[in-house]
C-alpha cells in the first residue's frame, strides 16, 4: 500500500550525489529501475531526471520491517530512500556518473505502486516509435528523452538571456487572430460570439512584431507557439516553436550579426561547440548553382556542374532537347565509383524519378580511363571527352547528369547528391556547418494560380537596385531576405520589411492584390504604417530543429514533449476527436457527410 510523505523532505537528486557526499546521511526520491534480491541484500537501482544510484538494502541496517518493503520493489514504483553515502564496495561502474559510490538504506517508503509497463524504461529504446507515442508519458520517463528536454529548457534560457542583455524585450503576441489566406493552411477556431466566423491560429507572429515596431519597442522578442496544417516530415510539426524577434532602425547587417552572436552562445553553452563567426555567406543564386538547394549541406562536395555548353552541340537528343526547351543540362561526379554496380545505379535513377525527372543519364570513366555510359553512342569520343574534363572526372569516377528545367534539374541533382552522400557514409556527423543563405528571389511563379507569389511574404523588401524591375520584370527582382541553414536543414529565416507605403502598394500591384483587396486583408498593418513606421527587419529560428540538430536526432519528435504523428494526431490524448452535438450547436456549425 502506497505511503505518504509523511514530513520527509528530499535533500538530492539521485545522480546529484558523489564521492564528496561519502558519509552523509541523504534522502533520494524517484522510480526504481530494476530490484535485484540476492537473499540477505537486495540491491535496487534508483532513478530519476538526474541519473540512477544504486542503493543497497541489508535487513542488520535497515530492519526487518524496511527490508519487507524493499522485497516488495519492483519496477517503476516510486519510493522514498534514507540512508548513508558510501563508496562501491565492488569495482566503480564507469557507465554511471554516480558509479563510485552507493546508499547503504535506512529507511524506504513506497509512495506509488505501478503495474508492468508495456516497455523497458531504458536509453536507445528499441521499442516501435507508436507503442511509445501512445504511452509517452513512460517514454519521457527514458534518460534520453529526459536529456534532450533539459537540454531544450537550458537552450530557452540561454536565448532569453541573450535578448535580453542586447535590450529585446520579450512580448507575447496573440494566439486568436485573423486568417490571411496567403502562405500554408490556417488552423481554424469558429467563434460562439460571432456566428459563422473564424479565428486562425497564427502561422508566425509577423504582422503583431511589426505593429509593435511601429510602435516603438524598438526590440522584440518571443518564444513563439505557431501552427500550420500542412503534411508532416521529420523536421515538421503541425504546432511548433520558434524563436521569432524583431529590430527597429537597422538593415539586414544588423540582423545577421545579433543572430549568429546568440546561435554561437547558445552552442557554446549547450554543448560546448565553438562556432567561428561570422558566419559564411552565400547568396541564393550561387547555393543552387553549386549545390541544388536553397539550404545547402556543405559538410561534402559533390556540387553540381552546368555541362550546357559543353554538350549543346553534341548528338544526344536528351541532352540537346532539354536545351533547345530553354532548360539546362547538369551533373555530379561521385568520386570513386566508377565501378557502381548497375542494380544500384538503376535504385538511384528511380530515386530521381521520385522528383519530377524523366531519367538519369550517367557515365563511368573505368581505371584504364576508357568510358562506359548509357549515351556514349550518341557522343563522339572528343564530346565525351570535354564532358570529363568540364566535370573535373578522372579514372575510378561516375558522372551523373540531369537534362530539364533548371528548376526541376536543381531539385533532382540537389537531392540526389544528399542520397548518395547518405548511402557512401560521406557525411560527418560531428560537423555543424553554419551558413547565411541571402538574396532570395522576390518572386515565385504559381503555376496552380498562374501568378507570382510572395517567396516570403508580401511585406518582404526588395533589393534597392531592383525596384525598378517591380512591375517590368518580377522574376529577376532580389529580395532583402535571408536564411541561416545548418547542415543543409534550414534553421530559420527573415528579412527587411517594407516599410514606405509606395514600395507596398507596388509589391501588392505586383502580387495581382487590389487595393480593396489588400486592405481587406492587411487594413490594420497598413493603417498603421500612415502615423509613421520605422525602417525594420526582423528573423524567426525554429526552435525545435535547432534542438533536433544540436542533440543529432534523427526526428523533430525526439525534442517535443508530446508530439503529433505523420497525420497529425496524438497518439496519447487520441486528438482530434470529435465533440458533442450541443458544442456544435453553440459554435452554430454542422457536420457534413
Amino acid at each position: 500500500m502506497a505511503e505518504t510523505m509523511k514530513g520527509l523532505k528530499r535533500t538530492h537528486r539521485c545522480g546529484e550525489l558523489t564521492a564528496a557526499n561519502i558519509g552523509e546521511t541523504v534522502t533520494v526520491m524517484g522510480w526504481v529501475q530494476k530490484q535485484r534480491n540476492k537473499g540477505g541484500i537486495i540491491f535496487v537501482d534508483l532513478r530519476d531526471r538526474a541519473g540512477i544510484l544504486q542503493v543497497i538494502f541489508e535487513e542488520a541496517e535497515c530492519g526487518a520491517e524496511n527490508f519487507a518493503k524493499a522485497e516488495k520493489l519492483r519496477s517503476e514504483f516510486v519510493a522514498a530512500i534514507t540512508g548513508r553515502v558510501e563508496r562501491r564496495a565492488a569495482a566503480a561502474n564507469e557507465n554511471l556518473a554516480t558509479g563510485e559510490i552507493e546508499v547503504r538504506a535506512l529507511q524506504v517508503r513506497i509512495l506509488s505502486e505501478a503495474e508492468t509497463p508495456p516497455f523497458p524504461i531504458e536509453a536507445d529504446s528499441r521499442t516501435k516509435e507508436e507503442l511509445r507515442l501512445k504511452y509517452r508519458y513512460l517514454d519521457l520517463r527514458r534518460p534520453d528523452l529526459q536529456k534532450n528536454l533539459i537540454l531544450r529548457s537550458k537552450i530557452a534560457t540561454t536565448i532569453r538571456t541573450f535578448l535580453s542583455e542586447e535590450g529585446f524585450l520579450e512580448i507575447e503576441t496573440p494566439i486568436l487572430n485573423k486568417s490571411t489566406p496567403e502562405g500554408a493552411r490556417d488552423y481554424l477556431v469558429p467563434s460562439r460570439v460571432h456566428p459563422g466566423t473564424f479565428y486562425a491560429l497564427p502561422q508566425s507572429p509577423q504582422i503583431f512584431k511589426q505593429l509593435l515596431m511601429c510602435s516603438g519597442y524598438d526590440r522584440y522578442f518571443q518564444v513563439a507557439k505557431c501552427f500550420r496544417d500542412e503534411d508532416l516530415r521529420a523536421d515538421r510539426q503541425p504546432e511548433f516553436t520558434q524563436i521569432d524577434l524583431e529590430m527597429s532602425f537597422v538593415d539586414v547587417d544588423d540582423v545577421i550579426d545579433a543572430t549568429e552572436r546568440m546561435v554561437a552562445k547558445v552552442c557554446e553553452e549547450a554543448i560546448g561547440l565553438e562556432v567561428a563567426l561570422p558566419l559564411k555567406r552565400m547568396t541564393w543564386d550561387e547555393a543552387m548553382n553549386r549545390f541544388g538547394s536553397d539550404k545547402p549541406d556543405t559538410r561534402f562536395g559533390m556540387e553540381l556542374t552546368d555541362v550546357s555548353d559543353v554538350v549543346k552541340g553534341c548528338g544526344f537528343g536528351v541532352f540537346t532537347g532539354a536545351l533547345e526547351a530553354g532548360g539546362s543540362v547538369r551533373g555530379i561526379n561521385v568520386k570513386g565509383q566508377a565501378e557502381m554496380p548497375r542494380k544500384k545505379i538503376d535504385a538511384l535513377v528511380e530515386f530521381a524519378k521520385g522528383y519530377g525527372a524523366k531519367g538519369l543519364a550517367y557515365l563511368s570513366v573505368m581505371p584504364d580511363g576508357s568510358c562506359k555510359s548509357s549515351f556514349a553512342k550518341f557522343m563522339t569520343e572528343d564530346e565525351l571527352k570535354a564532358l570529363v574534363e568540364a566535370m573535373g572526372g578522372e579514372p575510378g569516377d561516375l558522372l551523373l547528369f540531369a537534362a530539364d528545367r533548371l528548376k526541376l534539374v536543381w531539385s533532382v541533382l540537389g537531392a540526389l547528391r544528399i542520397e548518395i552522400a547518405r548511402q557512401l557514409e560521406l557525411i560527418d556527423d560531428n560537423k555543424f556547418n553554419f551558413l547565411w543563405v541571402t538574396e532570395f528571389p522576390q518572386f515565385e511563379w504559381s503555376e496552380e494560380e498562374e501568378r507570382y507569389v510572395a517567396m516570403h511574404h508580401p511585406f518582404t523588401m526588395p533589393m534597392e537596385e531592383d525596384l525598378a524591375l517591380l512591375e517590368t520584370e518580377p522574376g529577376r527582382v532580389r529580395a532583402k531576405a535571408y536564411d541561416i541553414v545548418l547542415n543543409g536543414v534550414e534553421l530559420g529565416g527573415g528579412s527587411v520589411r517594407i516599410y514606405q507605403s509606395d514600395v507596398q502598394e507596388r509589391m501588392f500591384e505586383a502580387l495581382g492584390f487590389t487595393k480593396e483587396k489588400a486592405y481587406e486583408q492587411f487594413g490594420f498593418l497598413l493603417d498603421a504604417f500612415k502615423y509613421g513606421v520605422p525602417p525594420h527587419a526582423g528573423l524567426a529560428i525554429g526552435f525545435d530543429r535547432f534542438v533536433m540538430l544540436l542533440v543529432k536526432a534523427d526526428n523533430i519528435r525526439e525534442v517535443i514533449a508530446f508530439p503529433k504523428v505523420k497525420d497529425a494526431s496524438c497518439l496519447m490524448s487520441d486528438a482530434p476527436n470529435l465533440v458533442d452535438e450541443k458544442q456544435l450547436e453553440e459554435l452554430h456549425l454542422r457536420i457534413t457527410e
